[in-house]
């Protein structure tokens, strides 16, 4: 049962959303014993057949804009319709309808605005630090490790490891903040199986896990429209489930700027612009 303190709800709730990552990769700290690596492999090879995987650089790079939509739970507790749409060069705008309730987040590439109705506020609110560093990361729809040096980010191969029962190659991310991700590529498709890190909410850091599956083709790139998160395997309390991408749409620049005010009742997503 849903309680009505939708204050201390959201709190839980916004965390976890904000948690995920947009192109949509979050997730966790679960470290196995991992055997020597082969001489033969290095970094840049892996990451080669990571792409590859994807679709290639070509086609990763050539992408305009993209649009995500689908449904998120948050365990048995609440569920609704979400949004994300992206736009080059880092505009992002997240639309999530739960309970009657609609919130928005939005940055333009410099600036955010992020709305809690769960609180009582409908007007969109100029994001604290932390929030803003988190969407300027999510905004970022190639991910981290294309053109990583470029970003200032570092890689390193760790080796091999197992997601269940599957052979993996872990890959350690050190972003330019100092920050310390891992991710996990099947070893023989090279689409990442899991995501591990810890992120930044209400002056806290939080373990998160994220495992990818049901992976599809979309205009020649591979996405997984299943992602389940939590603070640990046994702990999956959020998922998303996508219904459809879109990529290359037609997006106004308007579209990320500061929204307005919503009422009450609002419970739709922002209608889609068209492709």
């Amino acid at each position: 049962m849903i309680t009505m303190n939708m204050r201390s709800h959201d709190s839980r709730m916004l965390r976890r959303f904000r948690n995920t990552a947009a192109a949509f990769v979050v997730v966790a700290l679960v470290c196995l014993v991992v055997p020597q690596l082969s001489p033969a492999q290095t970094i840049n090879q892996i990451l080669s057949k990571v792409y590859v995987a994807r679709g290639g650089l070509t086609r990763i790079r050539a992408l305009r804009s993209e649009r995500v939509s689908g449904t998120i739970s948050f365990g048995s507790e609440a569920s609704g319709p979400f949004m994300v749409e992206l736009k080059r060069p880092m505009k992002m705008r997240m639309t999530l309808a739960v309970q009657n309730q609609t919130m928005i987040r939005v940055y333009d590439g410099a600036q955010g605005w992020a709305n809690n109705p769960f609180a009582g506020k409908l007007n969109p609110d100029t994001m604290a630090e932390e929030d803003l560093k988190n969407i300027s990361e999510e905004a970022d729809f190639d991910g981290p490790l294309v053109d990583y040096a470029k970003k200032s980010n570092k890689v390193e191969l760790v080796g091999k490891d197992k997601v269940e029962e599957t052979e993996v190659w872990r890959v350690k991310l050190t972003t330019k903040n100092g920050d310390v991700r891992y991710y996990l590529f099947d070893a023989k498709t090279f689409l990442l199986l899991k995501w591990e890190g810890k992120r930044r909410a209400e002056g806290k850091d939080y373990p998160i896990e994220s495992y990818f599956h049901d992976y599809r083709d979309v205009g020649g790139l591979k996405f997984a429209f299943e992602i389940d998160s939590g603070s640990s395997a046994t702990d999956l309390t959020q998922k998303l489930v996508i219904d459809k991408i879109d990529l290359n749409v037609n997006f106004a620049d308007t579209d990320f700027t500061k929204p307005a005010a919503l009422d009450s009742g609002s419970v739709t997503p922002a209608t889609p612009s068209n492709p």
